[in-house]
């Protein structure tokens, strides 16, 4: 049987380690593609035809209408260990396995970026380092910011990553640790350094909140303008894990009228953000584009997973950490 190939909306996979594209290479046909993010499934499995194998992004979507046309697909191997863009009941009836990054792999990468990306907002430290670049270094008293140590913090989400939030703010900051996730009960948040409380306790007490939850239907733009409203005044917010985890235009009314002290993100809810963005304008916003999996470490393990479902699925196994396997 050949193989062929898809890279699919991948900006990373193979271009910095170049020896992950190399395997594949030597295993099939490897072709790159580069989709709206809202294409629909029937025109995203018609330009895909013919590919049994794909490595995939965090956009487009493979929905169902995708697997009903795309039945020859053996292999969906997400770069990444989010899989709510793929429709896995509709790819376990396609007889389609779909495999994930093991979430160890970037846990310590996407919580350390988080509380980078939350740091250089509570710091100013774009804004302060861009004043020296431009010799202003006598404006330093512009850019007074706050202490991240002793303060209360909320964690939306404890699961792999953000159970590694808790413990990075219970033990290195000295914070009070405040959780909401309803898979975890107390006892685990504990371990970490947590307390788990209510959704509205958490909003109510914290100085600073934390995104590491999972997108689902219920969590669809959590943080609203009702949510916000229940916040104390003055709240930094930094979100690593996905954009529609906020109603961005709630944020943005409560960025300009002073309710939230500041908005560091690394998603956005429509990817790739446009330079008409109305984040880009406000000073005391952070938008690094989701790059919080991408150390060194963490990009090669991710790829090095890819090439091993790939090389699973061709020999007749299947690969570790898959999440829907071929109804066969």
């Amino acid at each position: 049987m050949s193989y062929r190939i898809a890279i699919v909306n991948s900006s990373s996979f193979g271009q910095v380690f170049k020896e992950h594209l190399e395997q594949l290479q030597s295993l099939g046909d490897v072709d790159r593609f580069r989709f709206p993010a809202d294409i629909d499934g029937v025109s995203l499995a018609k330009k895909l035809q013919g590919y049994n194998i794909i490595i995939a992004s965090v956009t487009p979507v493979f929905n169902h209408q995708f697997f009903e046309h795309k039945d020859e697909l053996l292999l969906l191997s997400r770069h990444g260990i989010g899989y709510n863009n793929v429709d896995l009941v509709a790819a376990h009836a396609h007889h389609t396995t779909v495999a994930i990054v093991p979430p160890l792999v970037e846990r310590d990468a996407v919580a350390e970026n988080n509380v980078t990306n939350l740091l250089s907002l509570m710091r100013w430290t774009v804004a302060s380092n861009q004043a020296t670049h431009e010799g202003r270094w006598r404006d330093r008293a512009q850019f007074l910011g706050h202490n991240l140590s002793n303060k209360t913090v909320g964690v939306i989400g404890v699961g792999n990553i953000g159970s590694r939030l808790v413990e990075i703010m219970h033990y290195g900051f000295r914070a009070t640790v405040l959780c909401t996730d309803p898979r975890q009960n107390d006892l685990a948040i504990s371990q970490h350094g947590g307390k788990k409380v209510e959704l509205s306790n958490l909003l109510a007490q914290s100085d600073v909140i934390l995104l590491a939850a999972s997108l689902g239907t219920d969590d669809y733009h959590l943080l609203d303008q009702r949510a916000i409203a229940q916040m104390k005044q003055g709240v930094y917010i930094s979100n690593a894990a996905r954009g529609a985890l906020v109603d961005e235009d709630a944020i943005i009314a409560n960025l300009k009228n002073g309710k939230l002290a500041g908005y560091a993100t690394d998603v956005l809810e429509n990817e790739p953000c446009s330079g008409n963005h109305p984040f880009l304008t406000l000073p005391n916003v952070i938008v690094t584009p989701h790059t919080s999996a991408y150390t060194v470490e963490c990009l090669h393990e991710m790829g090095e997973k890819c090439v091993s479902d790939v090389v699973a699925v061709i020999n007749g196994k299947m690969p570790c950490n898959t999440i829907s396997a071929p109804n066969k």
